[in-house]
């Protein structure tokens, strides 16, 4: 999962870039990365870290440009390496450097006809180089030296027609503009916002997340829809394109139960009331299954996701709500760190416990979901450390027990403590008390229960292994795990060309 942002601006937009990528902080904590435009040149800064770690002063003051795009990003299939940090650049034809959220599907065959017929070379494992050139080849076929919107849009329809799995996808290309466009079943986010400029014109900005817009000021137009693409031309004029036929409109459910920020805004569906009413979903079936005599002294989140589940939760049972873990701010997302021993250890790292809500307590921790189950076992842990007498387990979301192919960590079947297993040996191997699930059913009318969104379903390929796109089958799964489980990345680690060397870069001034 990764954070992608673009701006066209009739102001620098480095600052307002910067403030974007904080605000999607949240998507990925690996890398970070900033592509500026002026002049015709492209100003390029970007390294493994968090963003107020990769941008400094010097790098921020080099950052020319009225247009621009950013990008965080978190590793799935690839490493932590550098040389996979966003954006990519090819520097033919025209320039163009682009940044993704997601992941394709058929990444592999795509590289083997890049190289074969396309003549391209490829300098990273990252799906995201591959769909540059991708776009870089289609946009080649044109043979024209000014392309119009309508043949930029011609290209991108070509994109479409070879690539497969899910993508929001933001890009610059050099002496011509913006551009962005989303998976034809809207599985990844991607909208689009703008604000008066103080010279009186225009100003665009599209993100994975709502919260980038409304954070720097800009106000939301709408979501892209599946399938479109929008460009905005260097004199600021926004051009709309629907590139193929909308499939259904599928958008990831996972977004709304861990990933996106609660006060986004994804396909006009609030993430916030979404995680309300899993609480209540929840609480219903704790009281249906549990009975009255649930035994449950206190209701304590796991923060930060779970939160707004868990306080809805605590309300509806009647039952009190308490803060009885500290985070500490300055430790990563574990979900998101790319070991399972540093997931681990870092657990206790991030969160301490208070003793005076745990000790002699019944106590039902709230979590958003159970991916490997080795934080979870270790909060139990920390809780009985603090003096619970017992302790209950909650999930906001159903048991994920299939890998996730379009681009969440979630990619080796064994590496998922659902699959395979019980509620009740996940509740043994965890070392809870009790363990109770969302279901399915219930989350998705959860999310769906709004009046104002035209999403027609969801994508709940992690609980229900029904993949949206097809194509999915089991040996394509098992060369997944071989090469996306943790002894794998583990492997990958420092074998690329770092990012700043200067491989087919000529073009773009790095910082």
């Amino acid at each position: 999962m990764c954070g992608v942002v673009g701006v066209a601006a009739h102001e620098p937009v480095n600052q307002i870039l910067y403030d974007a990528l904080t605000m999607l902080q949240h998507r990925g904590q690996d890398a970070a990365g900033i592509v500026t435009l002026q002049d015709g040149r492209l100003y390029l800064r970007k390294e493994n870290g968090m963003v107020r770690d990769v941008f400094m002063s010097r790098h921020m003051l080099k950052l020319v440009g009225k247009f621009g795009i950013g990008h965080v990003r978190y590793p799935t299939a690839g490493t932590s390496s550098s040389a996979e940090a966003q954006p990519f650049y090819v520097n033919s034809p025209y320039g163009i450097t682009l940044a993704h959220n997601g992941n394709l599907t058929n990444a592999e065959s795509l590289a083997k006809s890049l190289y074969q017929e396309d003549r391209r070379h490829l300098n990273t494992d990252s799906d995201s180089e591959v769909l540059l050139n991708v776009l870089a080849h289609e946009m080649q076929n044109l043979g024209k030296t000014h392309p119009t919107p309508t043949d930029i849009f011609e290209a991108v329809t070509a994109v479409y027609s070879r690539v497969e799995g899910a993508y929001g996808v933001v890009a610059l290309i050099t002496g011509h503009g913006l551009l962005a466009f989303r998976d034809p079943n809207g599985i990844r986010p991607l909208i689009f916002g703008k604000r008066m400029a103080a010279n009186g014109g225009t100003e665009y900005m599209v993100a994975s997340e709502s919260v980038a817009l409304t954070g720097s000021g800009f106000s939301i137009v709408r979501d892209v829809k599946p399938g479109e693409a929008i460009f905005i031309d260097l004199d600021h004029k926004l051009h709309t394109h629907q590139c193929v036929e909308q499939k259904e409109y599928t958008p990831c459910i996972f977004e709304y139960v861990y990933f996106a920020r609660p006060d986004s805004i994804m396909d006009n569906i609030s993430v916030y009331k979404s995680r309300l009413r899993m609480g209540e979903k929840l609480a219903d079936k704790i009281l249906a299954e549990w009975g009255e005599d649930h035994d449950i002294d206190v209701v304590i989140p796991i923060p930060d996701t779970s939160r707004t589940s868990a306080m809805e939760l605590a309300l509806k049972m009647n039952v009190k709500y308490r803060e009885g873990f500290m985070k500490n701010r300055y430790i990563g997302r574990t979900f998101i760190m790319p070991g399972q021993q540093q997931r681990k250890k870092s657990v206790r790292q991030k969160l301490s416990a208070v003793p005076l809500e745990f000790k002699g307590k019944n106590v039902l921790l709230v979590d958003d979901s159970i991916v490997r189950g080795t934080t979870c076992h270790e909060i139990i842990q920390m809780a009985r450390d603090a003096g619970a007498r017992k302790v209950f387990f909650a999930s906001a979301s159903p048991p994920v027990k299939y890998p996730n192919v379009y681009g969440i960590d979630m990619p080796v079947r064994s590496e998922l403590i659902a699959s395979g297993h019980s509620v009740e040996e996940v509740r043994e191997i965890i070392g809870a008390d009790r363990l109770i699930f969302q279901d399915l059913d219930d989350l998705i009318e959860a999310v769906k229960d709004t009046k104002h969104s035209k999403v027609e379903g969801f994508d709940c390929a992690v609980f229900n292994g029904c993949y949206i796109t097809g194509q999915i089958n089991e040996a394509y799964l098992e060369h997944l795990q071989e090469q996306r489980n943790d002894t794998a990345k583990k492997g990958k680690e420092g074998v690329q060309v770092v990012a700043d060397t200067p491989v087919d870069m000529m073009g773009v001034e790095e910082l």
